[in-house]
């Protein structure tokens, strides 16, 4: 028995090891799988973008930009010259955090009193704030272990007095749960999508769904509606339970929400298609949409900031449709954004789809003809 077992073992090897397919599906996805999270998935920042809004202008204020300056972590991208810009900066991402010094923040110091300064957060990724901020209150205890060395200061020179806009109180639900939008309706789109045809090739009812008189075309949109419907359905609950239940406030265009659903649908059913069209069955067709899950899941920006990764990777997410489905969501949500400050992830999220659905056209006609 035990031999028959062993035999049985080593032929399945034998033949998983000499068919080519089986071989990089071995290979290729682990590996492409360790780079991806080796050097994408990363809760450290660097560079992170502060813009300075001085008013005191003293040495005092001028030795903590000077700390955060040396840091690391920070890399001063603005200098503001007046409160209006402080919006600005935060709405169009220009900034994470801006550091503002009010007029007597030396002078305060001086007198042996607490200078205060004002850290102004983008509080749209709250785990991303909540690390800038550790960071932040780090730099500053250095500044103020130095200044009480060198003055014989009593009480802390310098205290931040912390606001975070668009999520006041930081909470990680906020950040979430809008971004699980995108990434149910992807994972249930692709999966119901990448097996429509590839299951007509595995019961041997392709050949003969080809020989109606459907046209190819009305083939793969009858294939591709099912699921659309399902992932709008699947959004729109998830969008639901995010407002009602979970109480996040959507305080953007209903329709710039949907607007984004339906391109990124759109450029998921391109995907879902073109791996279906490829696949030969639905175990192939459910490992080529795993396959694409996880690294696009990894860079899209879902739990770590794209802005973090290496360049090099921060290139390929622009290939990613839900980088740009995720701005939308969190933007409509957090921020209140309208249409007309989304027009470049719907025209992204659209050129996606429609390269992918004309692949998987061109795929389709060849398996055809």
């Amino acid at each position: 028995m035990l031999r028959r077992i062993i035999a049985l073992c080593i032929k399945e090897f034998i033949v998983l090891l000499k068919n080519r397919k089986s071989r990089l599906v071995l290979i290729i996805p682990p590996v492409a799988q360790l780079i991806v999270f080796g050097y994408a998935a990363t809760f450290d920042l660097k560079d992170v973008a502060v813009a300075i809004y001085n008013k005191d202008q003293g040495e005092f204020s001028r030795q903590l930009i000077s700390h955060f300056k040396g840091s690391d972590v920070f890399k001063i991208v603005a200098d503001l010259n007046s409160e209006n810009e402080i919006a600005t900066v935060l709405t169009l991402k220009k900034a994470l955090m801006v550091l503002h010094f009010p007029q007597d923040f030396s002078r305060n110091i001086l007198k042996g009193q607490s200078g205060q300064v004002q850290l102004l957060l983008d509080g749209r990724n709250s785990n991303t704030a909540l690390i800038a901020l550790n960071y932040a209150n780090t730099i500053v205890a250095d500044f103020n272990k130095a200044v009480a060395d060198r003055y014989g200061a009593k009480v802390f020179p310098a205290t931040l007095k912390v606001r975070s806009w668009f999520n006041e109180q930081l909470d990680s639900h906020w950040f979430i749960i809008p971004g699980i939008v995108g990434l149910l309706t992807i994972v249930v789109t692709l999966e119901v999508t990448a097996l429509s045809i590839a299951k007509e090739k595995e019961a041997g009812t392709f050949d003969q769904l080809l020989v109606t008189p459907f046209k190819p075309i009305e083939i793969l949109i009858g294939k591709s509606l099912p699921g659309f419907i399902i992932g709008l359905l699947e959004g729109s609950f998830i969008i639901f339970m995010a407002c009602f239940w979970f109480e996040i406030p959507l305080r953007g265009s209903i329709v710039a929400l949907y607007f984004g659903l339906l391109t990124f649908l759109l450029s998921a059913i391109g995907i879902g298609l073109m791996i279906s069209t490829i696949a030969l069955t639905q175990q192939q067709a459910l490992m080529g949409a795993f396959m694409f899950l996880v690294p696009s899941v990894v860079l899209s920006g879902f739990a770590t900031p794209i802005s973090n990764m290496p360049e090099i990777v921060q290139k390929m997410t622009l290939l990613n449709p839900m980088r740009y489905v995720l701005i939308i969501i969190r933007s409509v949500f957090l921020q209140g954004a309208g249409m007309e400050l989304l027009w470049s992830q719907y025209v992204a999220m659209s050129i996606i789809g429609i390269i992918s659905l004309l692949i998987a056209g061109m795929l389709f006609k060849k398996r055809v003809y």
